[in-house]
């Protein structure tokens, strides 16, 4: 069973947070038990083995990111997912390995976004993950959510399994070197997930979320030897 922490001072806010995480769990069919915290004070006396908490950051002394802090410092190495209501509150989230933050009043397409990376992750904790910035928004994302990755002008654009879409700043050449070999660059603007592929024609590759992106002609035997060494890869781990 997943335990889950909820540290936050406003009631009325808290107990609509629980009944929202509760129906998300059940849909899930995942069992998970939510110990509700009014402090953090409170949340760093608790003896409870926690695997996700949820944490407010505008709170009396010690406020978020020092129970964050604490929490880290006694070895918690679990998920932090903090709540609040202004997006640059959260500069200093990622220096106490936040995965993620939600903006008060919640959002629902954010919520179930957050929240099912939040139980890939859980299911694959040593699962590599892209820290992306999109303003004052900072994003962990598994590697294996991503289909393909597009480069227009300064930008990267992200297209996930799902469907979604991200975009933010950086340059190809700096995200190639922070994927992992699963991904290959088919074309100067392209970096497709290998895994993704469904099939390939000159110059083509088709993948399984129905998009088709190019692949250069110089680049296209190195293509054709890493899909094959990716093929390989999941025969040997088979």
């Amino acid at each position: 069973m997943l335990k889950i922490a909820v540290c936050d001072d406003e009631a009325v806010f808290q107990d609509r947070f629980c009944e929202r995480l509760g129906t998300f769990f059940r849909q899930e069919k995942i069992e998970a038990g939510i110990l509700r915290f009014l402090s953090g004070r409170e949340l760093l006396a608790s003896a409870e083995k926690l695997d996700v908490v949820f944490l407010d950051i505008r709170m009396t002394p010690p406020d978020g990111f020092e129970t964050a802090q604490k929490l880290r410092s006694r070895g918690f190495r679990g998920f932090l997912i903090f709540l609040t209501v202004l997006p640059e509150f959260v500069w200093n989230a990622f220096e106490v390995g936040a995965f993620d933050y939600l903006l008060k009043p919640l959002q629902e397409e954010r919520f179930v976004r957050t929240m099912r990376r939040l139980l890939s992750a859980i299911r694959d904790p040593d699962e590599n993950r892209l820290l992306i910035r999109r303003g004052n928004d900072r994003l962990l994302l598994p590697y294996a959510q991503i289909a393909y990755c597009e480069s227009i002008g300064r930008k990267i654009y992200l297209h996930l399994q799902d469907g979604a879409v991200l975009d933010y700043y950086d340059r190809m050449e700096s995200l190639e070197k922070k994927l992992d070999a699963r991904f290959f660059r088919c074309h100067r603007s392209y970096l497709v997930n290998l895994s993704c592929l469904k099939g390939y024609r000159t110059g083509e590759a088709s993948l399984t979320t129905g998009a088709a992106i190019p692949v250069s002609r110089l680049r296209e035997k190195d293509f054709l030897a890493a899909v094959s060494d990716a093929m390989k890869r999941r025969r040997d781990d088979g």
